[in-house]
């Protein structure tokens, strides 16, 4: 093992900021706002205020394959939440979601404005709302629905788990790198079973379950998560890779995953997104 010193845990709990490791400024023990700042409001009826984290993915590749659908009341503005500044832990941003975690999604085409937190929920609320994107039919929502929360409770150990040992702990540590990295391969092999009998998730058509899954699994397949596609072999699992690449090749995914990106190839980034000309004259974050 290459943590050789046992680590005795204290009859009580005592927060110590300087153990956080890289995300220590953003953590911490306890809920609510640490200053006050409302959040910004633009002309769409959608209003997301999000980073292009996987889960933020979700909504902007969501979103825009509505559009690409023909629902122009699809048509939001994304706004840039930059985590690592504790933009989350803004008062206007802590009202739209408790829990102060990106993407948030306040719909504003009702009478009174509707928050919805959580990227499943976000997903579902939109896919309700314009009829698109979820089965109708049993089974294929249950099929659909089934593998939308399998991914809302698998990902937290390829991300909290595997990413953080892996990529993010100051030292890195055998026992939680092993752990963690044995359960990501169990997951890949999990989805190369079902795509290995589908083209998709919940079977011939694309729904929100791949629109879940793919920002982190399909990630993971490409190797741009955490780096770590040698050390997982990702190349093993070839239905994975298959699905991975037709879900890249949508147009609507290639603009969705782009909003809200400030960090890698400069042609990939767009910080803000508030009118769909946005992707060729991209406009500066607020």
């Amino acid at each position: 093992m290459t943590d050789a010193t046992a680590y005795v845990p204290p009859k009580v709990w005592v927060w110590n900021k300087a153990n956080g490791g890289q995300f220590a400024n953003i953590n911490r023990p306890v809920a609510g706002p640490t200053h006050d700042k409302d959040l910004p409001v633009g002309r769409h009826p959608l209003q997301l205020y999000s980073l292009a984290t996987p889960n933020g993915v979700k909504a902007t590749v969501m979103l825009e394959e509505l559009l690409a659908l023909g629902h122009s009341g699809a048509e939001y503005d994304a706004w840039l939440i930059r985590i690592n500044e504790g933009h989350q832990f803004g008062s206007g941003f802590v009202a739209a979601n408790p829990n102060s975690k990106i993407p948030v999604l306040v719909d504003r085409s009702g009478p009174q404005p509707i928050r919805v937190f959580e990227s499943g929920a976000i997903l579902l609320h939109l896919a309700e709302k314009f009829g698109a994107f979820l089965p109708t039919t049993q089974p294929a929502r249950a099929e659909c629905l089934a593998w939308l929360f399998w991914q809302m409770g698998s990902a937290p150990y390829l991300g909290g788990g595997f990413g953080h040992f892996y990529a993010y702990a100051p030292t890195k540590m055998e026992y939680p790198i092993d752990r963690f990295a044995m359960e990501t391969k169990r997951q890949l092999d999990v989805l190369d079973r079902r795509l290995a009998e589908s083209a998709y998730l919940a079977g011939d058509d694309y729904t929100i379950a791949d629109i879940a899954v793919w920002p982190w699994y399909g990630a993971l397949a490409q190797g741009l998560l955490y780096n770590a596609g040698e050390f997982l072999q990702v190349q093993d699992y070839t239905h994975v890779q298959r699905w991975t690449a037709a879900i890249a090749a949508r147009p609507a995914v290639q603009r969705g995953r782009r909003v809200n990106r400030v960090w890698g190839d400069a042609a990939e980034q767009l910080a803000e997104r508030h009118d769909a000309s946005d992707f060729d004259a991209p406009p500066a974050a607020g």
